[in-house]
């Protein structure tokens, strides 16, 4: 299906104005306006450089049309409608194929290599995979873990060094469920995988079950509040990619859920931040046995004293 995309780009104090007008034609409406965006909130450390440098002072409205109506009329409506009101917008157009916008980012995602061992495999890409290495398929649909960014690839290779065959794991945050594949895959036991959003849920248990994984179950859970006990109590290894600032909130919660001597491997921690977290974990009974980066990154393995 071929829909058109009517955008209005104007001044940001002009926004309220101008998404007033566009909801005159269509109640769904796309809005960009990057005027709050700074890098010092608490989920500033996941936002491109790209939008950081975005204008603040410009901000836009889209809607979207399907072919059959009349692009020129939408248009038309917009440009007198502002006129009246004295609102300074652009008014312009983009036609957009429903299956390449949705499956266009595809194209530039291919084969990753996360570890020594690990190799993430889009489920769309052939690969042929050399001697010991260890193919992990992944479409992560609307969910967070490709493999491309470096707090997957820093969990990675710190299971790789510290996960043992038979562990018991916790994965906190699985988006995708990336890590929880990889876990099994390395030779672990049984597995918890949860994430607040049910998308990533439903994505989660989809990609486990096409990686023939069996030891994998996936939950929802707000951090560690649903979060299941294994069988045996504890579990021997708990892995949470998520932001510093999180990580930092949840780990006081953390030891009831790791044996002593349990390993916890921690990421999606920005360099500035690393301190802050090493110095909460070390004050919540965890000692640091490893910490390795990749650009501004940080991924840390601790043990449970």
């Amino acid at each position: 299906m071929i829909w058109e995309k009517i955008k209005a780009e104007g001044k940001r104090e002009d926004l309220d104005t101008m998404c007033a007008v566009m909801s005159m034609l269509e109640s769904g409406l796309e809005i960009e306006d990057y005027s709050d965006i700074t890098a010092d909130p608490v989920y500033g450390e996941l936002i491109d450089e790209e939008i950081l440098k975005k204008d603040k002072t410009v901000a836009s409205v889209s809607i979207y049309i399907s072919e059959d109506k009349n692009e020129n009329e939408y248009i038309s409506f917009l440009k007198d409608r502002f006129a009246a009101l004295g609102v300074q917008a652009k008014v312009f157009a983009e036609r957009l194929n429903e299956e390449d916008w949705a499956d266009s980012w595809k194209q530039y995602y291919k084969p990753v290599f996360a570890g020594e061992k690990i190799v993430i495999v889009p489920m769309w890409e052939k690969f042929d995979a050399k001697e010991g290495q260890i193919i992990v398929k992944m479409d992560p649909g609307m969910a967070f873990g490709t493999g491309t960014h470096e707090t997957t690839r820093l969990c990675v290779r710190l299971m790789e060094k510290y996960l043992k065959a038979g562990d018991s794991v916790l994965d906190v945050g699985t988006g995708s469920g990336i890590l929880s594949i990889c876990a099994e895959k390395l030779g672990s036991g049984n597995i918890f995988a949860c994430d607040i959003d049910p998308v990533a849920v439903r994505v989660a248990k989809e990609n486990v079950k096409d990686n023939g994984c069996t030891k994998i179950e996936c939950g929802v859970s707000d951090l560690l509040r649903d979060a299941k006990m294994p069988e045996n109590g504890k579990y021997d290894l708990v892995i949470a990619n998520i932001v510093a600032d999180i990580i930092i909130r949840m780990l006081p919660d953390l030891p009831p859920f790791i044996k002593t001597g349990g390993t916890l491997i921690l990421s999606g921690i920005i360099n500035t931040s690393a301190e802050d977290v090493k110095k909460c974990a070390e004050n919540c009974g965890f000692e640091i046995v490893c910490e390795i980066a990749e650009n501004d990154w940080k991924g840390i393995a601790l043990i449970k004293k």
